[in-house]
């Protein structure tokens, strides 16, 4: 049929013919199979006409991105980037000692944690307006894991190691995943597991603040809902009414700003520098009042000076090695989500892309360097790189004076905030956190798919009732057996005609579609594989059964069973050898089987197994639904007339 004469090809209507002698070698099969996986970007395109110099300059600068935006800089986009950078630093000052604080570090290590790394993204990073600092989902990741080997209050010098040392493989795995291309690896965290696993992060950090609002010295390491709310009431002897009265008052003033901003945008600028006037307010009044002598704890001293050497303090032995790179791993992947899709959402704002691989990269050279050099975990946190947008920045230099302006507080300030008040940290991480709580977001996944929004429900009740680890992973893991799923139990549907037009649909889709008398029409609608070939075996052959009885409801019988095998982007030999089994079902039926539109991929592999050839024939593969169902409407002119002439 699709491969007929001339004559026949007239005879059927159809005007073109399946392609079955395309083959590819297998080396170019092979090149292009991984140049789709690993590079669907094509970033190298073009290269091939340059001469190779050119060549490697275009490469260099490919890894390189500030040689492509440097050369074009102006003193116009400075004027922009100036304001950014000094509006996100007001912002990274009291998020730095924040988050260090909410992972148990000195609060200095937050401060180096915005110097250095800043610099290195903004050579390396590919976004415009991200914004590079901590970020407190995971400080207290790493916090829950490295506490689980040794705690701050017993080792500090070991634990500190240990979150150097965690930083440096969350940057050797950041950069592995981005020069060898494997960020896929990255989209196994899905926005059901990120809205529910933020969310859940949020609740319980937002609980654990109440130490520093309560103003209480002893509180529970873990992170569960149960031992934290239980350590609030059994430390309620610590309990200081100045620091919750004074909290309260922070946290009223940080949620005005952000009411005032959504009010009256133009005045973003209040929101970002508020946390750092709760800093200064809150220090002078400590300082004042002698805050630590009447129930309000500061932070102490801060030492000045840039970020010293840490290279050495770096733990590779067996004792310290396998929960450094647990963490690093985990906290890795963490943040590589969080700032890709903040770089994403922030770049589309703008019409403007950025590159998920050189996004890696920028990162996980960030935190290789930044392990030397006394920082921990950073990546693009969300609040800090939408004020960097807001603030207009037009390219990474925004990072470069942010990072100026920490220098000058180390060298200078650094010790002015040692009467911050701990309550004042406690209210900004409070006030940032609230935002991560996605309610709207949780509705809207209700509403849209109840899976979805089981794997978000998995992953907040994970984290807030067990552990962080706990909730991040029984959520992946629903996700990715959702996945497996959907491989395992691929869709097919029965096609009918569109009245009117040559269209086929799915007739559940659209129930006035009619169907084909005395043909069943299947779309299969994913690639066979030896795990979901069985499947579909068993469901073809019962929609087959299904429509015999119809058939015979109506008088006639099913003569043909037609797949459209567009959808089918590969087959393997399970699958192959599915179809042949299928092939023989139906003969023993006296049906036959007719295939359309089947991809080169899969044409390549039923040739090369004789399945074409030796089992369904040259004739029954068709470009089209239509001419399959144009041939076989003629077959069966053609035995009709055959039996009438020999009855006569």
């Amino acid at each position: 049929m699709g491969t007929a004469s001339g004559d026949d090809d007239r005879h059927h209507g159809v005007a073109e013919r399946v392609n079955l002698s395309a083959r590819r070698p297998f080396a170019e099969a092979l090149r292009s199979g991984l140049a789709e996986t690993f590079f669907p970007d094509d970033p190298f395109r073009g290269f091939g006409a340059l001469p190779p110099g050119a060549r490697a300059w275009g490469a260099l600068k490919y890894f390189v991105p500030a040689l492509e935006w440097a050369p074009r800089y102006s003193l116009d986009k400075f004027k922009y980037d100036l304001l950014a950078g000094i509006t996100i630093a007001s912002l990274a000052i009291p998020q730095g000692i924040s988050y260090a604080r909410l992972a148990n570090l000195p609060p200095i290590i937050g401060l180096y944690s915005s110097f250095v790394p800043p610099l290195l993204y903004a050579v390396f990073g590919s976004s415009n307006n991200l914004a590079v600092g901590t970020v407190a989902a995971a400080s207290l990741m790493l916090a829950s894991i490295i506490e689980d080997e040794v705690l701050p209050e017993d080792d500090p010098e070991r634990y500190l190691q240990l979150f150097y040392t965690a930083a440096f493989f969350t940057g050797v795995f950041q950069t592995a995943l981005g020069v060898f291309r494997l960020g896929l690896i990255v989209d196994f965290l899905s926005r059901s597991t990120i809205t529910g696993f933020m969310g859940g992060t949020a609740m319980i950090i937002i609980m654990q603040q109440l130490k520093g609002l309560l103003g209480m010295k002893h509180f529970t390491p873990k992170t569960d809902l149960i031992s934290v709310v239980g350590s609030v009431f059994h430390y309620r002897h610590e309990w200081k009414w100045q620091s919750a009265v004074l909290g309260i008052c922070f946290i009223l003033f940080l949620i005005s700003s952000k009411h005032l901003r959504k009010k009256m945008p133009n005045l973003f600028w209040v929101s970002a520098i508020a946390p750092f006037m709760v800093v200064i307010i809150g220090g002078v009044f400590a300082f004042l009042v002698k805050g630590d002598e009447h129930g309000i704890p500061i932070v102490g001293d801060l030492k000045k000076g840039i970020n010293p050497i840490s290279i050495s303090q770096l733990r590779f032995d067996t004792k310290n090695v396998e929960i450094a790179v647990k963490a690093g791993l985990m906290s890795g992947i963490l943040a590589l989500a969080e700032g890709i899709a903040v770089g994403r959402s922030l770049a589309m704002m703008k019409n403007e892309q950025i590159d998920g691989n050189k996004e890696m990269i920028a990162f996980g050279m960030m935190n290789i360097v930044g392990s030397f050099t006394s920082c921990y975990l950073t990546t693009g946190p969300f609040s800090k790189s939408a004020v960097n947008f807001h603030a207009g920045c037009k390219t990474p230099m925004s990072n470069v004076v942010m990072s100026v302006c920490i220098l000058l507080v180390l060298l200078f300030l650094a010790p002015l905030f040692k009467y911050t008040p701990l309550v004042a940290l406690s209210s900004i991480i409070v006030v940032a956190m609230i935002g991560l709580i996605k309610v709207k977001e949780s509705v809207h996944l209700y509403k849209i798919d109840k899976f979805d929004f089981c794997i978000c429900m998995v992953a907040f009740v994970g984290v807030v009732f067990f552990t962080m680890v706990i909730g991040l992973s029984a959520s992946v893991g629903l996700s990715v057996l959702r996945a497996l799923l959907y491989v395992a139990r691929p869709a097919t549907c029965k096609l009918g005609s569109i009245s009117g037009t040559e269209i086929f649909r799915d007739t559940k889709q659209y129930p006035h579609a009619k169907s084909v008398p005395n043909m069943l029409v299947l779309q299969l609608g994913s690639p066979i594989y030896f795990v979901n070939a069985g499947y579909l075996r068993e469901r073809i052959l019962r929609w087959v059964e299904d429509e015999e009885n119809i058939c015979k409801g109506h008088g006639q019988d099913l003569q043909y069973l037609i797949l459209d095998l567009g959808g089918v982007t590969s087959i393997d030999n399970t699958g192959i050898g599915m179809l042949g089994e299928v092939h023989k079902g139906l003969d023993r039926k006296a049906i036959r089987m007719a295939l359309s539109n089947p991809r080169l991929q899969v044409t390549e592999k039923l040739v090369l197994s004789g399945y074409i050839k030796d089992t369904i024939g040259e004739e029954s593969v068709f470009l089209t639904v239509k001419d399959a169902i144009t041939s076989c409407r003629y077959a069966l002119q053609r035995s009709a007339s055959k039996e009438g002439g020999s009855q006569v």
